[in-house]
């Protein structure tokens, strides 16, 4: 049996999936502030017997217990049990925010994502990772506790605007250079204006449930999807910390450069290699700069991360381009030093 069912496709096609799975049983549908209009389109194909909608704000902030406590309510309130289902329709926070809620409301119920973010259909709507921010914190609360279907349609992207898909896209790099070189090379001989994102929703669905399935829990080989976000994780508290926004993959992008150069100054991977990552993430995404006394602020997020053991940080790091390592550990005044070398501080 497979971990999760994946598709990309039409929402036209698989109404029919959809249908059966919630069978005449109640649907509640979260979405949020900018998915409303992609809510409606998922009520006009598939038809529901019975149907709730809550929608949520958009946005990192929200991500946070008093949304999980207004989904739980709005569930409470229109008497929804173990038979009945929940359908996502949102990116990453709303695929997030939707699953814990599912997860946790009577001891679990049945869930749908369907994704319409880039992020979403690539990285965060697979996995069955669910979870919400505490505060700053980012996902530190959470559970594994994957969706029943999960329905990635390529014509949603059509509505976002181009940062959206850049975000989405750092995860894409991600899982190039952690796992596979020639689609690596691939995406690097190309401009972003040339991709065809069909064809990268399906690279990623592949990529991921091929690590997902072997380690669901994240005990070992999946811990290499955490390339980059051991420092993008902190760039979004800091970000979050200071009442300002940043997307989830421009952090990410920069904590891959980062970590690549970690990986480099640890003799993992060449400095040309470390230096053609760079130089591709920085043709796409704006270097996030960072003073000396962030970096220290950075680090002490970073301390907190959900990955660490005893008082080290956990990394994973690239040994090659399209190969990764984990629970690689690094003292916190290890990766200050590393970090001021970086942004050449002295």
């Amino acid at each position: 049996m497979n971990f999760q069912n994946v598709q990309a496709g039409s929402l036209i096609e698989f109404s029919d999936s959809i249908q059966q799975l919630v069978n005449h049983n109640k649907v509640f549908i979260i979405c949020d502030s900018n998915t409303e209009n992609c809510s409606t389109i998922l009520e006009d194909t598939v038809q529901f017997k019975k149907s709730f909608k809550i929608t949520i704000e958009a946005g990192e902030e929200n991500k946070n217990i008093d949304q999980v406590l207004k989904i739980w309510t709005f569930l409470n309130n229109n008497k929804a049990n173990k038979n009945d289902w929940i359908i996502n329709v949102g990116g990453g926070m709303i695929c997030d925010l939707g699953g814990f809620a599912a997860s946790t409301y009577k001891r679990g119920i049945s869930f749908i994502n369907i994704p319409t973010s880039l992020l979403g259909m690539v990285d965060a709507a697979i996995g069955g990772k669910t979870g919400f921010n505490l505060h700053t914190l980012k996902n530190n609360i959470g559970t594994f506790y994957p969706a029943k279907l999960v329905v990635c349609d390529a014509v949603f992207l059509k509505t976002l605007p181009e940062d959206e898909l850049e975000s989405g896209f750092a995860e894409v790099i991600k899982h190039a250079l952690i796992s596979d070189y020639n689609f690596w090379t691939q995406i690097k001989n190309q401009s972003f204006e040339d991709y065809n994102f069909r064809d990268i929703i399906n690279f990623s669905i592949n990529h991921k449930l091929n690590i997902v399935e072997k380690d669901p829990k994240e005990n070992g080989s999946r811990k290499k999807l955490n390339f980059g976000h051991t420092i993008g994780h902190a760039l979004e508290s800091h970000f979050l910390s200071l009442n300002k926004t940043i997307f989830h993959g421009f952090a990410v992008a920069q904590g891959m450069a980062i970590e690549a150069y970690i990986s480099y100054k640890l003799n993992y991977i060449s400095k040309e290699k470390y230096t053609e990552i760079k130089e591709f993430i920085f043709s796409i995404y704006q270097p996030i700069a960072i003073n000396k006394i962030e970096i220290e602020t950075l680090v002490g997020f970073m301390s907190n991360d959900k990955k660490n053991e005893n008082t080290k940080i956990n990394f994973t790091l690239l040994d090659d381009i399209g190969s990764a390592v984990y629970d690689k550990y690094i003292s916190a005044e290890g990766i200050v030093n590393l970090m001021h070398d970086f942004y050449s501080y002295d």
